[in-house]
């Protein structure tokens, strides 16, 4: 008889656990709920961070199973909460625009709405025309659509181009930096559609809700961070945890071996690069609106190299290393980059944590690379008594490195 997934993977339960308990906590102690011990800023930062914890899921899923070094993730996170952001920048300017007009002796056209719309959107990009793109921005279900369609199509047809040309190893993390960059470039543009360098502001005001204050706001948007990461987690837990993810890995370890043995190498690659890019979408659609604005700088490859950092960190190749990577070094990001952390004077120069921050964190990733390649959740190994399956100098499979049934519940 066949487990279920909570019994095969016994940290399934105790990370939704961790995560309610949590939750529960962040609530009770919050702003909305009247206790004031965690203000509602920090409240954003902490579901912001559930949502750089969900990238990093799906990093793990398609680095650390499947042994794709992309570094073009956080493009797909960008264009998620671009789509989002349409919609509430439209909508809020909506409103504004309205009741603006709301004591014209003749009361406005819907064009003469639309049209004072566009100034105030494009006027600082020169323009007050809607580009093609926002057609779909004053509908919140197709807008929400867009979030899952747009990254998700952009990755098959690039994973599609890519995978079938058999591009592996540094070449194809070469071609998913440049795929972010150009975007990131074309976005940079005032032409682009999507205001340039300005990018989308405002983002944090939900429309038709301005008597509901900030600290409530911020909880909605963790509880529904909380949320996407649990039931990304438990899907990320089932892909790995069965047939599956067994060939992920074998793809991983070895895979002209999986070729060999008759599975669609390329369309297990084409299937997790696809479903890891709308899993960061969503991802993104969550995070910038606690965020409040979204410029192409977000998308630039050097956040998709960040989100490697964590995921390695936490340790690749285990969901809650890379839960607990990205959560870490966020969170130690907004301490050291806050001026929290007292500067160091060293007489003939003093060291400033805001700028030595990313050099620490460069050491950081290279020491772990080096001394510790479990990363943080190794730790848990140790804790839990769980270690790598004992060869005793045999090979558990077919050939040298197979690990078949121990690996698979790995």
């Amino acid at each position: 008889m066949r487990k279920s997934l909570f019994a095969r993977n016994p940290s399934v339960l105790i990370f939704l656990t961790c995560l309610a308990l949590f939750t529960l906590g962040v609530t009770v102690l919050s702003e909305a709920f009247g206790t004031d011990m965690i203000s509602t800023s920090f409240v954003k930062t902490l579901g912001k961070t559930l949502c750089l914890c969900l990238i990093a899921l799906a990093m793990d899923l398609v680095w650390g199973y499947t042994g794709i070094l992309s570094l073009g993730h956080f493009a797909f996170f960008g264009l998620g909460g671009y789509m989002i952001g349409m919609w509430l920048m439209y909508e809020r300017t909506r409103d504004i625009i309205v009741t603006s007009m709301a004591n014209n002796p003749i009361p406005p056209t819907d064009s003469e709405v639309v049209a004072a719309i566009g100034n105030q959107i494009f006027g600082v990009v020169g323009s007050s025309d809607f580009p093609l793109i926002w057609g779909f921005s004053h509908s919140l279900t197709l807008q929400l659509i867009l979030v899952v369609a747009v990254p998700g199509l952009l990755a098959l047809i690039f994973g599609w181009l890519a995978f079938r040309s058999r591009v592996t190893g540094v070449y194809l993390s070469i071609l998913t930096q440049a795929m972010t960059l150009a975007l990131a470039l074309y976005l940079f543009q005032n032409d682009s559609g999507l205001r340039g360098n300005n990018g989308l502001s405002g983002l944090q005001n939900l429309p038709g809700l301005d008597d509901v204050p900030q600290s409530v706001v911020s909880i909605w948007f963790l509880w529904a961070s909380a949320l996407a990461l649990g039931l990304g987690y438990i899907f990320a837990a089932w892909v790995v945890s069965g047939k599956f993810g067994s060939v992920l890995r074998g793809i991983r370890d070895d895979e002209a071996r999986v070729r060999f043995l008759g599975y669609s190498v390329e369309g297990y690659k084409l299937f997790i690069f696809t479903v890891t890019a709308i899993i960061s979408a969503i991802a993104g659609a969550l995070y910038y609106p606690q965020a409040g604005i979204i410029n192409p700088a977000e998308i630039a490859p050097i956040a998709s190299i960040y989100l490697a950092v964590w995921v390695a960190i936490g340790g690749r190749g285990r969901l809650y290393g890379a839960v607990i990577g990205a959560a870490f070094v966020s969170l130690v990001s907004t301490w050291f980059t806050g001026g929290q952390v007292p500067s160091i004077p060293l007489g003939f120069y003093t060291i400033d944590w805001v700028d030595w921050w990313q050099v620490v964190l460069g050491l950081s990733f290279v020491l772990v690379t080096l001394f510790a390649p479990k990363g943080i959740g190794g730790l848990f190994d140790l804790i839990s008594g769980r270690t790598s399956p004992n060869r005793h100098g045999q090979d558990l499979g077919p050939g040298a490195g197979s690990l078949q049934e121990q690996e698979a519940e790995s």
